[in-house]
């Protein structure tokens, strides 16, 4: 594989000058150029498996051997807000460690009392760009893979807003060394997940990498703090109050979409789509759950946590899907930067693109 495949991993001018989207044109964006233009009709071709290997993560870092695409893809995950970055000739860039995602599109709703700030209390409504994938290669059921669930918050419920508003991240997954859950309605989905190394196998320098450079360029590697949902349509001099802990499941009265091997994508869009018909018939249900105590035990690579306190405070609903080249390519989630004190901004490890703390 050619090492410009990569596509622009580092932070661009275009990240920098983010000022905001439209959901419509990131909704258009995402559903532009679907693998399949029908799902799972005869005839349409097999999903893309991309592959995260050891090479794809260390290429460029020895001296002289070029840039380092990794480290650069790092940095610019934790600097960059963008929602799209479409690159050069418009074919986005390379996903290093979830390159198989599925897309969706809904209504995030919180519909219970919290103390929280922003898009985490009672009555708040956005629309909601997600990405649903799995680390590294594996996609099918069976074989041990760390489902994730990443969205984007736009504050408003219309689709057609006409101006520009900046959207606020969250990113959830399974124990990142990977589980054997079947269905992905079984999977628990974490801010803070769990870390069972050997899980991954051949893929554990994988993982040690990936852990070691967002300690280099942040500071804590596991966990995604909440806080941009917090200050998400926030008054300016309110203070911020984010839960600590965040956990997605699927909705207990979803069906559960069987077939051997099935691939994760598959079971996305079976949640939604009627095999082989045009348009979406069903929705796809995400219980919100949000906790603040935790007990932390064991080491960075079989680390665990006791969670306490869970309350159930809202629902994401997606009523859309898609899997796409763009899906795969060109959207974009910011990785919040670590705070100290996750309330405070001045306690942030990065600031204006540099770690300060």
């Amino acid at each position: 594989m050619a090492i410009d495949t990569f596509g622009p991993e580092q932070l661009t001018d275009a990240d920098r000058g983010y000022c905001g989207s439209r959901f419509s044109e990131v909704r258009k964006a995402i559903f532009a150029n679907p693998y399949q233009n029908r799902w799972r009709t005869n005839g349409t071709p097999p999903l893309p498996v991309g592959k995260v290997t050891l090479w794809s993560v260390l290429a460029g870092a020895l001296p002289g051997t070029g840039p380092y695409w990794f480290g650069r893809a790092v940095t610019r995950a934790i600097d960059s807000h963008a929602d799209l970055r479409f690159g050069v000739g418009g074919l986005g860039y390379r996903r290093l460690l979830h390159p198989n995602g599925v897309c969706l599109t809904g209504i995030w709703e919180i519909s219970e009392p919290t103390d929280y700030t922003g898009y985490f209390r009672q009555g708040s409504k956005a629309l909601v760009v997600a990405r649903y994938s799995t680390c590294c290669t594996e996609t099918r059921r069976g074989g041990t893979r760390s489902l994730a669930l990443v969205g984007k918050l736009f504050p408003t419920t219309d689709p057609d807003h006409p101006e520009p508003l900046r959207t606020a991240s969250f990113i959830t997954q399974q124990d990142i060394g990977g589980d054997t859950t079947r269905y992905i309605n079984d999977a628990v989905l974490l801010n803070a997940p769990n870390t069972t190394a050997t899980r991954r196998g051949i893929h554990v320098p994988v993982l040690l990498v990936e852990g070691l450079l967002f300690m280099l360029g942040d500071r804590e590697p596991a966990v995604r703090q909440l806080y941009p949902i917090a200050e998400l349509g926030k008054p300016e001099r309110e203070p911020t109050k984010a839960p600590n802990y965040m956990k997605l499941t699927v909705a207990p009265e979803q069906p559960k979409i069987e077939g051997d091997r099935l691939d994760f994508r598959d079971e996305v869009m079976g949640q939604i789509y009627t095999e082989g018909q045009a348009g979406p018939q069903g929705t796809l249900v995400f219980d919100v759950e949000v906790c603040d105590e935790s007990v932390r035990s064991g080491t960075a690579l079989f680390l665990r946590r006791t969670f306490a306190g869970w309350k159930r405070i809202g629902r994401i609903t997606f009523s859309d899907a898609v899997i796409s080249y763009n899906g795969d390519h060109v959207i974009h989630f910011n990785h919040p930067t670590w705070r100290a004190d996750r309330n405070d901004p001045s306690t942030a490890v990065r600031v204006g693109g540099r770690k300060v703390n």
